[in-house]
């Protein structure tokens, strides 16, 4: 083979179009993009859209379809600023095919996707969001009985130094210097004003301070602790099927009580909307929340509109019902209910669904800062994320990946599970056995047990049992998982912990050793 070398700087001045380089497209891309086809996405917000453009002539425009495919860019590669958007769009080929670029057609700039947005209405992306959840409902995996409702906050592409008084309009740089004055100090120094500012009580409240550039951001502490003006994102999700069933957007100084009813009635609109073809839709029944949003007034509303609620109650005390006792019954109901089975099982559930969806949105999705001014346009980028984020569920159950990069990983993470089980099966074994559990086979002719805990957390177990006892044997040593053979004797006998070799099984499953064909092995 020869060396290749360098020739000229010049372009050539013509190409041809069989010359130009193409790519074979990104397989989840593909496969959305044929769903969305499929469904005549592109031709349905044309429809929705065409009030916005002029009837006969005007500028080039971007197209309703290839604006929402931007933003549904933005949720799965991450983005959280038009900017990224734009450039992911020139630099990616995958990218390019989705949005149906073609290759002499420059890809839209960061102000264009910023004008189509301003251009078209907010009840337009809801529309966009309804018609995703359409979809779902098609598929099976929207149902909308059981609905999850909990909140967090987004960081306000505003700075908190810039925020300035409602009455007299005068900066906070400026307040402290009054007040440094006013106790003594003529000209205070940067280190003068921070001092006095820790030592004040009650620094910055929403009723005296606002944001020039953006009034609907609050101040509010973030959840790493940080004070910030911020806004507050409220979610409803499936708790069947973990679907975003509608989001809102509230400022961040709005508590937990006084928005749930709000988000309650979007996630019943939302719900009918969805089902709008369904000859028998399912209504929303049940309201599942944490701790912030109970209050006597919460559960009267909830039981006045007949829904069931599973609220989890602070530790108030003895109660005294006299000046509220319209509340009573709907409270002891409630109470009644999160104490059951079913209410234990749904309030964990909550847990996990509710900060799935916020990691997928804010954290991998990009959306944790905004930088976008105002709720409605934050809003705006909210549902089709939120969109987004539904659609990779559809994903997930065609191709088994609900993103580009989980669908990157699956190779990976076989490949990697392929080799531990070769290392542990040519790896002699060394068993000692205890009493305690009985050990789970699956038909294949193996038993797989995934430990479950750090090692600090398995001694900490361990010194429990010690203390009853028990006896336990543990090992320093973490793993994922362990094979044994149920032909064994081993495999019929009970024990607390298995080590192979240092290979340690803590907490394993219990099982019937009748009915060995129930228990699915924990790697798949």
């Amino acid at each position: 083979m020869a060396m290749g070398t360098r020739t000229s700087e010049q372009a050539p001045l013509w190409i041809a179009a069989s010359d130009l380089p193409k790519s074979p497209g990104h397989p989840f891309y593909m496969r959305l993009s044929a769903v969305l086809d499929a469904h005549d996405f592109d031709r349905f917000v044309e429809d929705l859209c065409s009030g916005f453009y002029a009837p006969v002539m005007g500028r080039p425009s971007l197209a309703p379809g290839r604006y929402f495919r931007l933003l549904l860019i933005g949720y799965f590669e991450g983005l959280d600023a038009e900017r990224g958007i734009a450039w992911r769009a020139t630099d990616s080929l995958a990218v390019r095919s989705f949005l149906r670029l073609a290759l002499d057609e420059a890809a839209p700039d960061h102000s264009t996707i910023s004008r189509t947005r301003r251009l078209i209405d907010l009840e337009t992306h809801r529309a966009v969001f309804t018609w995703v959840q359409v979809r779902l409902v098609e598929a099976g995996l929207l149902k909308g009985k059981t609905v999850a409702i909990d909140a967090t906050t987004l960081e306000a592409n505003a700075a908190l130094r810039s925020i300035v008084r409602r009455d007299s309009g005068e900066s906070y740089q400026a307040f402290l210097t009054a007040l440094a004055q006013a106790s003594g100090i003529d000209t205070p120094t940067r280190e003068d004003l921070a001092r006095l500012d820790r030592k004040r009580k009650k620094k910055t409240s929403n009723t005296d301070w606002t944001h020039p550039g953006d009034p609907e951001a609050k101040v509010a502490k973030m959840k790493d602790g940080r004070t910030h003006l911020a806004h507050k994102a409220e979610h409803a999700v499936d708790l069947e099927t973990g679907a975003m069933v509608a989001v809102t957007l509230q400022g961040a100084d709005a508590g937990d009580t006084a928005t749930i009813i709000e988000t309650a009635i979007a996630a019943t609109e939302q719900i009918e909307d969805a089902q709008a073809d369904v000859t028998e839709p399912q209504t929303l029944d049940e309201i599942i929340a944490d701790k912030g949003y109970h209050s006597n007034q919460t559960m009267v509303d909830l039981d006045a509109v007949g829904l069931r609620s599973y609220i989890a109650e602070p530790d108030r005390g003895r109660r005294d019902w006299s000046q509220a006792p319209e509340a009573q019954a709907p409270v002891y109901g409630n109470r009644r209910r999160i104490r059951g089975p079913r209410g234990r099982r749904l309030l964990r559930r909550r847990g996990e669904l509710i900060e799935r969806s916020f990691a997928h949105l804010y954290d991998t999705g990009g959306m944790r800062r905004t930088h976008l001014r105002g709720h409605t346009n934050i809003l705006k980028r909210l549902l089709i994320h939120a969109g987004g984020f539904n659609l990779g569920l559809l994903m997930r159950a065609l191709l088994g990946a609900g993103t580009p990069r989980g669908l990157q990983d699956r190779g990976g993470r076989a490949v990697a599970a392929l080799l531990y089980l070769i290392h542990i099966v040519h790896e002699p074994l060394t068993v000692k056995v205890a009493s305690g559990c009985s050990i789970p086979a699956s038909p294949i002719g193996f038993a797989v047990c995934r430990f479950l805990s750090t090692p600090s957390e398995t001694k900490r177990r361990c010194n429990q049992r010690e203390k009853s006892k028990k006896q336990i044997v543990y090992s320093e040593l973490p793993s994922v998982a362990v094979l044994i053979d149920p032909r064994s004797e081993v495999a019929n006998r009970a024990y607390d912990s298995v080590i192979l070799g240092r290979h340690c099984v803590s907490r394993p499953v219990l099982i019937d050793q009748k009915d060995r064909r129930r228990w699915r092995s924990p790697l798949g």
